[in-house]
C-alpha cells in the first residue's frame, strides 16, 4: 500500500509543478504515517482513509506550495517566518516545512494533543524549521511575513485574530474550497483583498482557492 501511494504522491507532485527531491518525498511519507498512527488515539482529522488523507490533506496542501514559493520568491525575504493558524493535523504547515527548507514556520492552536503532534512530527522527521504554539492566535505577539490557514474560519475572523501577527508588508494566505463570496463581503476596510487563485488539487474533484490579502495603507 505504502508503495502505491507513494507513487500517486510523486505523479500528484509532478502535475502540481512542484521539484522535491527522494528526501523532501521521504518526510512526506513518513508524515502521512506519522498522521495516521496518531489519528487513531488522538482524532486529527476525520479523514481514516490513506488514499483520502493522501488526497484531501497531503496533496491539497502540496497545492498551495507554488503559489507560496511565488510569493517567497518575488519578495526576496531573508529568513522568512510563516504562522499557520489553527494547524491542526499540521496542514498545511508540515507540508510548508518539509517542501520549503528555508522558510520558518510556527504551528499555533489551542488544543494541547495537536501542538503535541506538531512537536513529534518535528522531532521524528528532524524538521529544524517547524515548531509548534499551545495558543489562542489572539495572544501571540511575535509578527510574520505570511500568516496561512486552511479552512479554519471564516476570512473576516481569521484577520481579526491574527491581525496583530501579521507585519504590515505581510500577507494573509487563506485556503478555501470554493471562492467565499459570503465572507468577503463582510471583510472590513482594513483588509484588502489582492487575488483569488483557484487550484487544482490532483486527484481530487473539488473547488480550491488561496485567498491572498494584505492590510490596507491605513490599517498596516
Amino acid at each position: 500500500m505504502s508503495a502505491a501511494l507513494e507513487n500517486k504522491l510523486r505523479d500528484g507532485v509532478l502535475q502540481l509543478g512542484l521539484a522535491l527531491d527522494d528526501g523532501q518525498i521521504g518526510l512526506l511519507m513518513a508524515f502521512l504515517d506519522l498522521l495516521q498512527k496518531w489519528n487513531k488515539v488522538y482524532n486529527l482529522t476525520s479523514v481514516r482513509d490513506p488514499q483520502e488523507m493522501l488526497t484531501h490533506h497531503l496533496l491539497d496542501s502540496l497545492a498551495a506550495v507554488v503559489p507560496l514559493q511565488r510569493y517567497l520568491a518575488g519578495k526576496a525575504l531573508v529568513e522568512p517566518k510563516l504562522l499557520d493558524v489553527g494547524s491542526g493535523g499540521g496542514l498545511p504547515a508540515v507540508v510548508f516545512a518539509i517542501c520549503l527548507p528555508q522558510l520558518d514556520v510556527s504551528c499555533v492552536d489551542t488544543v494541547g494533543k495537536k501542538i503535541a503532534f506538531i512537536q513529534q512530527v518535528a522531532a521524528n522527521l528532524r524538521l529544524r524549521n517547524l515548531r509548534g504554539i499551545q495558543s489562542r492566535v489572539e495572544n501571540l505577539a511575535q509578527q510574520y511575513d505570511v500568516v496561512s490557514c486552511r479552512a479554519f474560519a471564516a476570512l473576516q475572523d481569521f484577520t481579526a485574530w491574527s491581525q496583530q501577527t501579521l507585519k504590515a508588508s505581510g500577507i494573509w494566505l487563506a485556503m478555501k474550497a470554493k471562492r467565499p463570496d459570503d465572507e468577503l463581503a463582510l471583510l472590513p476596510a482594513g483588509v484588502q483583498v489582492l487575488q483569488i487563485e483557484p487550484l487544482v488539487v490532483p486527484g481530487l474533484d473539488a473547488e480550491r482557492c488561496i485567498v491572498w490579502m494584505q492590510k490596507t495603507p491605513a490599517a498596516a
